[in-house]
Order: structure tokens, then sequence, then C-alpha cells
């Protein structure tokens, strides 16, 4: 019997995934364990394998499609059999059959093609005059004012969908633009004129790469939270004497002990762990739609990790409650997952402070940039070594300490920053706690 697969939901905060790449076509044989498709969240990149064999009959979704989370995405059966029941009926899909193969070539050549076409008229109004839009893509543009009049619809039966809208908005094609275009093209006429005389200047070569969806998501974030905030960053350093004498000390007993590789970053996520529920300013998110601010019992630690998709910041859920030996050991899975491009949507959410750390490249101290709606964010620099007093040198490492100076003012975001620094210099102390 023919069996249906579904796109799966990587997540409950998933509603759909992009497909990236179809690894069958139709009329392919397929086994267990087969890869059928590989598709994306916003964040995470998975593979479907198949649960059973056959033949893929029918799909129902072509690459770079948006399809939401439990629907139908192809068909796996013996080949001749009738699947006209299996085939989605709601007229969001249109299905690609082995008895009627599609016209892959200029399939591919039309999909490359559309991102590039300026429509002036979309073509996706139905016949009762209604513009045929995705909800998700209508709620979308309503927040972003994107020109819907020049969305080239790309999804099933000439319908615009979320990424029609996303091409839109990395365009800058907003009615505001669309307004303000209009004006300059009547007070530029004369100049076009002019200038169409003139022989083309020489150009120099050039690349362009489209955005990758983690990219899309980190750079309307990063936009959102400079564009929102009011950003401060404070910086100080601490005496790392003990901390890298224990790192040491570790590092040399840590396998006949059976405990995990512990890093100075999870050092660093340790002290943070441990300072943070005295400072509830910083344990928390700043909800200015709803003007309130929400205080967390727990500390939920965001990491910021250099993936070869882009930073993405998986969160170590009750880190103020986890072991330095604990903690080291989930931050390492959940780094793990996010470097391997593989981790839940739902470990990319929740945490009420991050912290990032660019020691390791010899920075010394930087401003990072809060992840919205946190309150902070601690940026880790190297460690540098520094003059006392009595002519000895210590090693210092820098802290910098980004907050929202709406939701705290200085004053008490120096003093988490000065108890932290105070806690990892008396680092055995800290441990005593």
């Amino acid at each position: 019997m023919a069996q249906v697969v579904i796109m799966p939901r990587q997540g409950q905060s998933v509603e759909s995934c992009v497909i990236t790449e179809w690894k069958k076509k139709v009329g392919d044989k397929v086994a267990v364990k087969d890869v059928l498709f590989s598709y994306e969240t916003d964040k995470s990149s998975f593979d479907e394998l198949s649960e059973t064999e056959g033949t893929l009959l029918a799909v129902f979704a072509e690459e770079g499609d948006d399809v939401e989370c439990l629907r139908p995405v192809c068909v796996i059966g013996n080949e001749g059999e009738d699947i006209s029941s299996l085939i989605p009926k709601d007229g969001e899909a249109e299905a690609q059959t082995a008895s009627e193969p599609a016209d892959q070539a200029s399939g591919d050549a039309a999909a490359s093609a559309a991102p590039v076409r300026e429509a002036e008229a979309t073509g996706s109004a139905s016949a009762d005059g209604r513009l045929k839009i995705s909800p998700r893509a209508r709620h979308l543009a309503e927040r972003t004012d994107a020109d819907l009049s020049r969305a080239v619809p790309t999804g099933p039966n000439g319908r615009i969908i979320e990424r029609d809208v996303n091409l839109l908005l990395d365009r800058g094609w907003t009615n505001a633009d669309k307004a303000a275009q209009t004006e300059k093209t009547a007070e530029a006429a004369p100049a076009a004129a002019a200038a169409a005389a003139a022989p083309a200047a020489p150009t120099d070569g050039f690349t362009d790469v489209k955005l990758s969806n983690v990219r899309k998501v980190i750079a309307r974030s990063m936009h959102a939270s400079l564009a929102e905030m009011a950003q401060l960053t404070l910086h100080s350093s601490f005496d790392a004497t003990q901390m890298l004498a224990y790192r040491a000390l570790l590092k040399a007993n840590a396998e006949k002990l059976g405990m995990n590789n512990i890093t100075l970053n999870d050092i660093i996520l340790y002290g943070v762990a441990r300072t943070l529920p005295l400072f509830r300013d910083l344990n928390a998110h700043y909800l200015g739609d709803r003007d309130m601010i929400r205080y967390f019992d727990t500390v939920n630690l965001g990491v910021a990790v250099d993936t070869d998709r882009g930073l993405l910041v998986p969160t170590v859920f009750g880190a103020d409650k986890l072991s330095l030996n604990d903690l080291a050991g989930e931050a390492r899975t959940v780094i793990a997952a996010a470097q391997k491009g593989q981790i839940s949507p739902d470990k990319l959410k929740g945490a009420t402070f991050t912290v990032t750390n660019l020691g390791s490249m010899g920075i010394e101290s930087f401003t990072p940039v809060i992840n919205p709606p946190q309150t902070g964010i601690l940026g880790v620099g190297c460690v540098t070594y520094r003059l006392k007093a009595d002519g000895s040198t210590y090693p210092a490492m820098g802290l910098s300490l980004t907050f929202d100076h709406r939701a705290l003012d200085g004053a008490p975001a120096a003093r988490f920053l000065k108890a932290l620094c105070d806690n990892l210099t008396e680092f055995n102390m800290l441990l005593a706690k």
C-alpha cells in the first residue's frame, strides 16, 4: 500500500519548512533509510529518511517551496498503484506524478528566473478579485508594509507565499519606497535622458550571492535589536589566575575522574549562571509592546555559536541548577548540534541571557548586540597580561556587558559586572557556595 510522507514538525514553534533539495525524483526506487529530500527551518537543516521501500510515485512540492508542517510532501508505493485518493484535494499542492512527469528543466528555469522579475501585476488574484496569498505571507506583509503589487507568486496555483514577501523586503520594495520612487522618477527624468546619451563606464567584476534563510534571520534580528533598544556597553576585566589554575587541574585529571572536558568558556558560563539570579533585571525579557518586563526564576543561558550557516544561539536550560561538569556537558551537546545544523528549533529559543566569546580569536573587548527580547548579553575577551603595582604581572580576561537601558540603569548593570568579575577572580570560593 502506498505511503504518504509528510513534512515533519521540528519543534513546537515551527509552522513550516523549506525544501532545499530533492535527493530522489519521481520514478526512482527507494529503500528504507534512503534520503528523500533535505529541508530547513530558519536555523536548522535536516534530511528526511524513507521509512518504507518502493517507488517515488508523486511529489507535491518543489525545491524552494515553503511547506506547512504535517502536510503531504510525496508518496511512495508500487509502480502503477492508484494514488489518486492520496493527492491533496485542497488546491494548495500540484502533484508531479510518475504518470504525468513534469518538465523539470523548464520548471527549474522558471524558478530561477522568478526572483529577478518585477511584476506590474502579480496575477495572484482569484476569480472574485481577492488576493491569493498565504496567511503567513499576509501577516508578514502587513507588519513590514511590503509592496505586494511587485510580488512574483511562486507558491502553488499562483499563490504568494512567505518567501515572495521576504524577497520584496530584501530588495527594499515597500509601499513607502514605492511612493518615494514615483516622486524621484518625475524629478530625475531630465538627468536620466542626459545620462542615456553618455557612453557607459566600465565596471569591475562582482558576484551576487543570495542570502541564506539563516543570514536573513540574523540580519533582521540584529537590525531590530539596534533600532529598537537603548543599548549601552560596559567593559571590565578580572584576575584569571585562579580560573586558569583550576582549568589546568581539570585538564590534567578529567579523564581519570570521568569528567567532561571543561573549557574556560564553560567556567565563564558557570560564573554567569550563578551570578545572574541576584540581578533579576538582566535575567529578563523586555516586552515593550506590552509595557512590561518578564523576570525569570531560572537562568536559561544562550551560548553564541559560530557555524557554517551563521551565528546560532542554542540554550542551556536551567543553567543555574547545574553543576560545572553537567553544564559543560549540556553546553557541548547543544553547541555540537548547532554546528552540525541539526539542532531542534526548540533549543534555539527561550534564553534569558546570552554569552558570546571571541577570546579565542584574540579579541580583548567588543560591543556585543543583545538578542531581543533579552535585556543583556556578555562578551568574553581573551587573556592579556597586566602589570601590578609591585611590578609583577597577572593574567586578565576582559568582559563586555551590553544591557538595555530601557530595562535597567547603568549602576545595577555595573554591579552585576563587578559581582561576576569578583566571582570569577575568586572562582574557588564560587565553587564552594
